[in-house]
């Protein structure tokens, strides 16, 4: 936005700097309001951190709480087991490039006489609807897709 309202100035342009001036100043409102969201302070993230106290050296922080690990073998034992199965699927499985074989699963399981649903987060990956984009594309049934937020009272059974 900056650039173009620069732009518009240098070019003798009014339109291109008015334009250029109400992009810059809503990119820079956006910045403020998702720096309070994060608890961050709007220089350290405009600057990177440049100048700021926190080198980065000192201790690593302590997690406390409990952590749960499984194996593939529980896993493949838990769905087994499993009548009614909900993927909540994430970023990671853009990443992965796992729709295919997700989807193969699934499969599997419904064949097995499983109940199969998708929860999608409103803003699950890089931008709104991309997980729904994903299943998609590997050719997932849409009536197992769910939004998360009509499917929540689901997961206790």
């Amino acid at each position: 936005g900056w650039a173009l309202c620069a732009e518009g100035f240098m070019l003798d342009m009014p339109i291109l700097t008015t334009v250029g001036a109400l992009i810059g100043c809503s990119g820079a409102a956006l910045t403020k309001i998702m720096c309070d969201a994060m608890n961050r302070d709007i220089m350290s993230v405009i600057l990177g951190g440049y100048g700021t106290k926190n080198s980065g050296k000192g201790e690593a922080i302590k997690f406390e709480g409990e952590s749960t690990t499984t194996t593939v073998e529980d896993t493949v034992s838990l769905l087994a087991e499993s009548q009614s199965v909900i993927i909540v699927p994430g970023y990671g499985l853009a990443v992965a490039k796992g729709q295919y074989p997700l989807k193969d699963m699934v499969e599997t399981l419904i064949a097995a006489g499983k109940k199969v649903r998708f929860a999608i987060h409103p803003v699950a990956g890089r931008m709104p609807g991309q997980l729904n984009v994903l299943l998609a594309e590997a050719g997932v049934d849409y009536s197992i897709v769910e939004e998360l937020e009509d499917i929540n009272d689901d997961f206790d059974e």
